[in-house]
Order: structure tokens, then C-alpha cells, then sequence
């Protein structure tokens, strides 16, 4: 049994985030239907984060198992003749048994995009928020500082997948400004259920005014949800970057 990682990008507006649903289009359905028609049988495709609806993958990891013995550099040709245009496998791997997208993954960057602009732009519908009242970026740095570390993050999570711990490590968390858009980049071990839109949503509530940037370590010993900023729309965000090791193989997409 062959286990292939596929590399792909996609754009969510369409799908209801990538885990397979009863009722709902979903990316996780629409690429397991895809590489069924190529190898011939039924397929699990596992990816590397369950992204919400709506949010977006620049760079995504997913695997699945099959016996088929189509050479692994022909796959994306194969798979993307059955895949919808915003979805599409830019490179496949033969991996090591061990290799599993989500569970050998160490480390994941989101982007967050914000139109920072009084006129929106219809170009970035879907694809940033709109947000009309201007935000000084220096203050949302120094908010986005305060994640980083170990700490336990349940103040910015929505109520969701149940999980062990709430605890995880922000390597990184950087805010940039070009012109009308601003940037944030957030890179950690793990996230929980919308932590990374919930994040976004407490640096404009710094930027406001409404939470000092001191003020976030108390938050986030407190636990307490409703102390945090909102949880932002979902077309903003996007899957940026992804680190993987595993015994056999190590190696970073970005």
C-alpha cells in the first residue's frame, strides 16, 4: 500500500471548510471524489487542519493510501483533470508509512488579511476584510507579542471540537502594513476551533482602543472568552505555511 502526500491550494468561498459533511460541500469531499476516479477505489484523503468554511489554503498538505500504480509525478496531472478550478494539487510525494498530514505536522502558519481602507476594493470580496476605520499597526503589534509563548489559548477559541489541552506555543505572530492591506502572521505548534480569527479579532480591539496590549496576558489566564475580541469574518484567512517531521522525512512548505 502506497502512501502519497498531496501539496495543494485552494480558494473556500465555495466549500463548507475541509472536513467531509453529510450535507454541506466540502474541500476534503471534493478531492477524495477526485482521487477515486484516478486510482480506482474508494480513497480517506486525512488533511493537515479541519480550515472553517470559507477560509482559504495558499499551501496545504493532505495523504491517502492506495494500491494503484499510476507514477506518483503524474498524480496532480490526473487529479486536477477531476478537481473544480479553485482547487488545485500543485505537487504529490510518495511517503514513508509513518507520514500522516495532520498528525506529523509540528507547526502551522495562518495569514490573516484586513482591507484597511475607507472605499472597499471588490477584488478582496471574500478574499480580506473590509474594515473602514483605520488601524495603527504599531499598537496591533504589540498586542500580537503578547501571544507569543506557551499559554493556554481557551479565551480565543470558540466553542467546538473538544480537545485535551488548551494549551499551545506561538512561535511567532507579526503584523505588516503595505498600503491598505495589513498582514498578520501567526505561526504555532496547533490551533483550536477559530483561535486564529478570534486572535485577529483582539488586535482590532487593541488597535480601538477597546483592550490595552498589556492587558492580553490577563485575558488569556483568565480564560474567559467574552474578554477577547470577536471572532473576524473567515475570507480573510488563509492556510500560509506548514513544517513537517517525522523519523523518516522532514521538510517545510511554504
Amino acid at each position: 500500500m502506497r502512501n502519497i502526500a498531496l501539496f495543494l491550494t485552494y480558494v473556500g468561498t465555495a466549500y463548507h471548510g475541509w472536513q467531509v459533511q453529510k450535507n454541506n460541500i466540502t474541500v476534503g469531499e471534493t478531492l477524495e471524489k477526485a482521487c477515486a476516479r484516478v486510482v480506482g477505489h474508494r480513497v480517506h484523503v486525512t488533511g493537515c487542519g479541519r480550515t472553517d468554511a470559507g477560509v482559504h489554503a495558499l499551501r496545504y498538505v493532505a495523504n491517502f493510501r492506495t494500491e494503484s500504480s499510476i507514477p506518483v509525478d503524474r498524480i496532480p496531472y490526473a487529479l486536477n483533470t477531476h478537481l473544480p478550478q479553485d482547487i488545485v494539487i500543485t505537487d504529490a510525494r510518495e511517503m514513508p508509512d509513518s507520514f500522516n498530514a495532520i498528525g506529523s505536522c509540528v507547526k502551522k502558519e495562518y495569514t490573516y488579511l484586513i482591507y484597511n481602507s475607507r472605499i472597499r476594493d471588490p477584488f478582496y470580496v471574500n478574499r480580506a476584510w473590509f474594515y473602514p476605520k483605520h488601524l495603527d499597526e504599531t499598537i496591533m503589534q504589540a498586542a500580537a507579542d503578547q501571544f507569543v509563548g506557551t499559554h493556554d489559548f481557551a479565551a480565543v477559541r470558540s466553542v467546538g471540537t473538544e480537545v485535551k489541552s488548551t494549551i499551545r506555543t506561538v512561535h511567532y505572530y507579526t503584523v505588516e502594513r503595505e498600503n491598505e492591506l495589513i498582514r498578520l502572521k501567526v505561526c504555532a505548534n496547533g490551533f483550536l476551533y477559530n483561535m486564529a480569527r478570534a486572535m485577529a479579532g483582539t488586535l482590532v480591539w487593541a488597535a480601538e482602543g477597546k483592550i490595552r496590549p498589556e492587558e492580553l496576558g490577563a485575558i488569556l489566564e483568565s480564560g474567559d472568552r467574552t474578554a477577547a475580541g470577536p471572532t473576524v469574518p473567515p475570507g480573510g484567512l488563509y492556510m500560509t505555511q506548514l513544517w513537517y517531521e517525522t523519523p523518516e522525512v522532514s521538510f517545510h512548505v511554504e
